[in-house]
């Protein structure tokens, strides 16, 4: 199995959502697909980013956990873009469509 991630890029925070609800929400809908490593939220350039970790067995089924993620996290906080990247030796390299 290969080690993916998916960052999502946010923007606001939907009406009367919580925000302590973004990250376990990621976290929650990559692990609906997938066996979810670690998850994490930060701050990058400006920018606030949720990145979720977890295992799969090919590119395909990993942009499709990650596009789940982005749009489930989608309801709780606006993502203004999202990436799918793969562990590659000690590098992450983007997963193409």
């Amino acid at each position: 199995m290969s080690s993916y991630r998916v960052s999502l890029q946010l923007g606001a925070l939907r009406p009367s959502a919580d925000p302590a609800a973004v990250l376990s929400t990621a976290a929650a809908a990559a692990g609906e697909l997938a066996n979810v490593e670690a998850s994490e939220i930060g701050v990058v350039a400006g920018i606030a980013r949720v990145t979720v970790r977890f295992t799969e067995d090919d590119d395909e089924l990993a942009r499709q956990i990650g596009a789940h993620t982005a749009e489930s996290t989608d309801r709780v906080v606006e993502v203004l873009r999202w990436q799918v990247t793969e562990r590659v030796k000690s590098r992450w390299l983007p997963v193409e469509p």
